[in-house]
């Protein structure tokens, strides 16, 4: 590069002040054949924008759960036996202006029943309500047992049939299954099926938009729907996730603005907000390519993209404008910058992609799918924002009066360069203060606040929970529709929707063996005993009752009956989901209060201690089906993820720092201020009561990887200016006014952008723009205050010549 001598340009830029044939291999291939780049940008841009109108918004219950774990393995083996279990849907019709045996409801209740029979997905066998045959009564008469269906066959409707039906109800055990204590409404149980016989998936955004649509057509003055489930769930986030598409407008909106208002350059500001968007587009063309959908974790891949691509852009148009502002020609400008920046840049978004590629650990699908998004969309943010942003940038340029203003309080440090233009004035008020933490006395200050900040919030995060903290479904807000149906349900059954299931496998025809059931009735005892516990159900309880009934009534014989010839006449009239055709496997219903992670591990630690203590090579007592049992199992790999993801995430970031920087030392600065924002983060969540879970388990991940580029950009230019020789001081002011002002900009704007997100009615959406918007500050100011004061005590003078990345220089150094 030929010497500049930046007096003589202010009169006009001057492109011979660089040498085509200087730089990296790579920067030659791109900046002498710029048309070339930005034609087969062009190309992609088209082909990628058609493939990303294709791209579905959908969610599979599979997915969302740990199929390699053994309580789902266990599970999934069985399926075919537990239809009903698993994915499931409870529609409560209540009477709000009486009771159940009323004709109207009744009438209202078995219409509403046929039409969800024979929606799409349904599981048509396991459906059940007081109009299915499969709900039965059976009760000890003069003249024996006797049973039938709970809705009589000559049911008319009349007073005499009412009565009928009251009488059955009572006999059949539903009351708090089937019907409410208060005997004013009654469930629905819908099983549903992934995917049908076609090998179609189910559309849980369309289906329940059909259930929205039944609700709206039953509901009046006196009935009233109420709808649990995984589907409802799913569906009510995949509606209301419609709502990201405004928040990712306000957020285009906010970084624009704020870009626009720091550079006052209109042209600049939209090409890098445009590159972003088209990181975005061409994300979501490349999913699409490869056979994706996206989820409702999954959906916030493309404004992280988006929001890293801001954060690069914004580093590159401001390197483009200060070498403007001097006097360089635009294609000059945008070399330069391509190459001081592009080394710690790529370097900060492989960090990104390793951070977030780790979430692969995680034996979710959902997980693995937002990992693959993520990382495809930081892959994508190389060529966008590294590559084509500054070729485009050589064509248009800045503003030049935007270009000087850049540059009023840059002079202080340029002085030596620029001494016969200006004379240098006082240090920006801001910047001179950050600069104070170069020095042993604030910097010792900064490190000891940090330590007790540090200190303080891992004791509190000892008291981070894994899992739901509240009842109903978390990720939607407390007041929402569905929480309101499941208050509802936990208040009126004792069949609560969070349903535990054990699987007792035995060898074929001996499911009904005393030995086994007296073993299932000792289980259940010590699961009632739990707090969490409404209650349970199995072949061996209903064996129980069943010996009351053969004995005239008698409450003396409430117990396991010993002799087999009793058991078989019960096995025969007992219902199919106690046990499978073959009688090698009994299922034991739990009823729970809630779903939270306290109640579950309890559950766990009964099955389990018990399981140890008695199974044998016939016998195995197997956690877990039910919707409570896939929680379970979540929430134990959720558990042992979230340290090993942190070890891998640390440890990438650590290895990429150190092959970037040559310098353990450098790598202390760069990762301490890190993980002090990760132990505040998790402390913040001790506090808000947000606990770990699918939702917020990443969010941990992608604030590492996006939060190391803020220290990343200072660092390169810091141990830059140290190793031409500058003192400590003078090293990190430099950096603060070439890349430290940028990071401050985009620190607070990406936090103000994802803290809009607290207005979204999805609350893990929202729990994740509180999270996100604390580690996007807390990483800025770790990487302008902390590590400055790290490398006050951690650099000697001696040893800092050698520890910056090869190739890194900065505008108006003296170098």
């Amino acid at each position: 590069m030929k010497h500049m001598d930046t007096s003589s340009r202010q009169g006009g830029p001057n492109l011979s002040d660089l040498d085509a044939s200087s730089g990296s291999l790579l920067e030659r291939i791109l900046f002498n054949h710029r048309r070339v780049v930005v034609a087969l940008c062009v190309l992609a841009t088209l082909l990628l924008g058609y493939r990303a109108t294709g791209l579905q918004l959908n969610a599979a219950f599979e997915k969302m759960i740990p199929t390699s774990h053994p309580f789902i393995a266990a599970y999934l083996e069985n399926r075919q036996e537990l239809s009903g279990l698993g994915n499931t849907l409870r529609i409560a019709v209540e009477n709000t202006k009486g009771d159940i045996f009323d004709a109207s409801y009744l009438d209202t209740l078995r219409r509403i029943n046929d039409e969800v029979f024979l929606l799409p997905g349904v599981d048509r066998s396991y459906v059940k309500s007081l109009w299915t045959p499969s709900t039965r009564w059976i009760g000890v008469t003069e003249d024996g047992l006797e049973g039938g269906p709970v809705i009589p066959n000559a049911y008319d409707g009349s007073a005499a049939s009412l009565t009928e039906l009251r009488a059955n109800i009572e006999r059949s055990g539903q009351v708090g299954q089937l019907v409410a204590a208060n005997l004013r409404s009654s469930v629905i149980v819908v099983p549903l099926l992934d995917v049908d016989a076609h090998g179609k998936r189910l559309d849980y955004h369309e289906f329940s938009g059909k259930l929205e649509r039944l609700r709206h057509k039953y509901e009046d003055g006196s009935i009233r729907l109420h709808i649990t489930g995984f589907a409802k769930v799913v569906g009510d986030l995949i509606e209301g996730l419609k709502h990201v598409v405004l928040f990712f407008g306000l957020a285009i909106a906010v970084c624009a603005g704020v870009l626009y208002w720091h550079t006052r350059c209109m042209r600049s500001t939209l090409l890098v907000v445009f590159c972003s968007l088209l990181s975005v587009v061409w994300l979501l063309g490349l999913l699409s390519l490869l056979g994706y959908e996206l989820d409702p974790y999954s959906i916030l891949a493309p404004f992280l993209v988006f929001a890293i691509g801001m954060s690069h852009g914004a580093q590159k148009m401001n390197g483009i404008m200060q070498d403007i502002g001097r006097g360089l020609h635009r294609l000059t400008a945008a070399r330069l910058t391509y190459r001081r920046l592009f080394v710690a840049g790529l370097t900060a978004l492989l960090a990104d992609a390793v951070g977030f590629a780790v979430l692969m650990v995680i034996r979710i699908q959902v997980i693995h799918d937002l990992a693959v998004a993520a990382s495809l969309g930081v892959a994508v943010l190389i060529f966008t924002n590294l590559v084509l942003l500054p070729i485009l940038l050589s064509y248009v340029g800045v503003n030049r009066e935007a270009a000087l203003r850049s540059l009023r309080g840059d002079r202080a440090s340029a002085g030596s360069a620029n001494a016969g233009a200006v004379a240098a004035p006082r240090k920006h008020a801001f910047w001179a203060f950050l600069d104070r933490f170069t020095q042993r006395k604030w910097a010792a200050l900064a490190l000891g606040i940090a330590l007790a900040l540090g200190t303080a919030s891992f004791f509190v995060r000892l008291d981070l929970k894994v899992g739901d903290l509240e009842p109903g479904a978390p990720e939607l807000r407390r007041d929402a529709r569905y929480n309101r149906d499941t208050a509802f349900m936990v208040a009126n059954y004792a069949a609560s929707s969070d349903t535990y299931v054990v699987m007792v496998k035995t060898p074929q025809f001996q499911c009904s063996r005393f030995s086994t059931l007296s073993l299932v009735d000792d289980l259940e005892w010590k699961l009632r005993q739990l707090p969490g516990v409404d209650g349970t159900s199995s072949f061996a309880s209903l064996a129980k009752t069943a010996a009351v009934g053969m004995n005239e009534g008698s409450f003396k014989w409430y117990d396991v009956p010993r002799t087999q010839d009793m058991l078989n006449a019960i096995t025969t009239r007992a219902p199919r989901e106690m046990f499978n055709q073959n009688c090698d496997l009994l299922t034991i219903y739990v009823y729970l209060r809630d779903h939270k992670s306290d109640t579950l591990d309890a559950v766990v630690k009964v099955v389990d201690q018990f399981g140890q203590a008695n199974n044998t090579a016939d016998l195995k007592f197997l956690s877990a089906a039910g919707n409570a049992g896939i929680e379970a199992a979540t929430n134990i790999v959720v558990r042992q993820a979230n340290g090993q993801m942190l070890l891998l995430v640390y440890g990438a970031v650590i290895l990429l720092a150190f092959v970037t920087f040559r310098s353990w030392r450098a790598v202390l600065c760069a990762v301490i201020p890190l993980m002090l924002t990760t132990i505040l983060t998790e402390a913040l969540m001790v506090m808000l009561g947000i606990g770990v879970k699918v939702a917020t388990l990443p969010v941990i991940a992608l604030g590492v990887g996006i939060g190391v580029d803020y220290a990343l950009y200072v660092l390169a230019v810091t141990l830059a200016e140290l190793r031409q020789g500058s003192s400590l001081s003078a090293s990190y002011y430099r950096a603060l006014l070439f890349t430290g002002k940028v990071v401050v900009l985009t620190g607070v704007t990406l936090a103000i952008a994802v803290a809009t997100w607290m207005l979204s009615p999805i609350k893990f959406q929202a729990d994740m723009g509180i999270l996100l918007a604390f580690m996007f500050i807390w990483n800025m100011l770790g990487a302008l205050i902390l590590l400055p004061a790290l490398a006050c005590f951690l650099f000697p003078h001696a040893s800092l010549h050698a520890s910056a990345p090869a190739g890194v220089t900065v505008p108006g150094s003296s170098g």
